[in-house]
Parts: structure tokens; C-alpha cells; sequence
């Protein structure tokens, strides 16, 4: 099995960006932790961040051809503007789980709504970087009761 990790716009500054909301782990950390587990889980997790919308999309669309199985995202505050990226999930017709690490829904009003929501299978929101295992594992099992 081989999973995709999509980190978006400014979660390359975590552990300097916010450490009271966002901790002091850095998304190398948060990477390393979540291709180790993966290891222990039997996957292969790939990791891709980008600053730019466009990139986001063109890694999307081409999760299908690269072989992949499901796909886990932090789109940041992408999730609460991008159409485009929410349309190239439900284009990649790929099993995907939105990740936060804060709580988006006990934050500021314009957090509360997820494009991506309505094309992923599932979110995990408010565990800091704990998130993104939680995320994993998440996708892992339901990706294999899916083909058991």
C-alpha cells in the first residue's frame, strides 16, 4: 500500500509558526513520525508540501498514475478557499483524510467550513501533531477492511 501526504501553504513554518496553537514540532518531525509509523503499519508514505495551490493540484491528479492508494491532507488554509484543490480530490477519485491540527471548528468563523470535507472520507482535527498518525492509521485500516 502507498500513501500520499499533502501538506499546503505555510505548515513548512511549524514549529515556528504559532507554538501555542500549533506546537513546536517541526514538519520534518511530523514527516518522519508519520513515514516511521506507516513502516510499522506495512505502507509506504510519501510526503510533498508546497506554498502554491497549482503545485497542490497537478501532485493530485497524478496520484492515480504514481500508483498510489489514498491520499492524507493538511491543506491549511487552503481547505477554506480552494475549490480547485477540492475538485482535483473528487477528480483523482482517490480515498483521502483531511488533517488539522487544531480544532478548525472552535476557531475563527471562516475556519468552520471545508471545501475538502465533502471528498474525503473522513477529518481529524485538534490533536496537534498527533493528527496526522491518528489520520494514517485511520486510512490505513479502512483502506484494508475496503479490499478484505
Amino acid at each position: 500500500m502507498k500513501l500520499l501526504l499533502i501538506n499546503g501553504a505555510n505548515l513548512n513554518m511549524l514549529g515556528m509558526r504559532e507554538p501555542d496553537k500549533y506546537g513546536k514540532t517541526t514538519l520534518k518531525e511530523i514527516e518522519t513520525k508519520v513515514i516511521s509509523r506507516g513502516k510499522m503499519l506495512g505502507v509506504t508514505v510519501d510526503v510533498f508540501q508546497s506554498n502554491h495551490e497549482g503545485d497542490i493540484v497537478d501532485k493530485i491528479q497524478k496520484l492515480a498514475k504514481e500508483g498510489y492508494d489514498g491520499l492524507m491532507i493538511n491543506a491549511g488554509g487552503f481547505t477554506h478557499t480552494s475549490i480547485v484543490i477540492r475538485d482535483a480530490i473528487a477528480a483523482a477519485n482517490i480515498l483521502a483524510v483531511e488533517i488539522h491540527m487544531t480544532n478548525i471548528h472552535a476557531r475563527e468563523e471562516f475556519r468552520h467550513h471545508s471545501y475538502l470535507s465533502s471528498v474525503c472520507i473522513g477529518q481529524v482535527v485538534g490533536f496537534k501533531e498527533m493528527s496526522y498518525i491518528l489520520a494514517l492509521e485511520g486510512l490505513v485500516d479502512y483502506l484494508k477492511t475496503k479490499k478484505a
